[in-house]
């Protein structure tokens, strides 16, 4: 019973050292959080001014810190999808638009990977037909039932969904 007395101390202690070393040895993955752009953020692609301009806005938080924001979801997507995005992603950012105003969006930054989006809806973006981004399930079912459109989640809009000349493609097999 002693030697279970004195060893549970000491193994106790020889746990804490493991934890303290694996924390060591662990890259720290930086907390970040969506950013409201200004004024006059300009979009990373083209250069078009967030503000003027309706529709959900995007931005990725890169593990280097500085910021990309987009001023259309097709082309967050476009970046996102692409085979060219190597950089180091700490976070994806849409707007929760059954919060925002579409012709004048602010705030309401959502997770990306979680949200529902629309596509195939009347809205316009900025560089023509978009996807919505909504927070809930139920948000991006009304705004289809009053847009039109098809609800999906992150993981199924596919590089061939993005269209960076001003339109989205669509699959008809998902509109029936």
């Amino acid at each position: 019973m002693k030697f279970t007395t004195l060893a549970a101390p000491a193994a106790r202690r020889a746990l804490f050292v493991g934890v303290l070393l694996l924390a060591a040895c662990t890259p720290n993955t930086p907390k970040v959080a969506a950013q409201e752009p200004g004024a006059d953020t300009a979009c990373a692609l083209d250069g078009m001014v967030l503000r003027d301009f309706p529709g959900p806005k995007a931005q990725i938080q890169y593990a280097e810190g500085k910021p990309d924001y987009f001023c259309d979801l097709m082309e967050l997507f476009a970046v996102v999808l692409g085979p060219e995005q190597k950089r180091a992603v700490a976070g994806l950012y849409v707007q929760d638009m059954s919060k925002a105003d579409w012709d004048h969006p602010s705030g309401n930054w959502i997770e990306a990977r979680s949200a529902f989006y629309v596509t195939g809806s009347r809205k316009l973006g900025s560089m023509g037909p978009t996807f919505g981004s909504f927070a809930t399930l139920q948000g991006a079912q009304d705004f289809a039932a009053a847009q039109g459109g098809k609800v999906l989640r992150f993981e199924q809009i596919g590089r061939d969904m993005v269209s960076m000349g001003g339109s989205a493609a669509h699959d008809d097999a998902m509109s029936h």
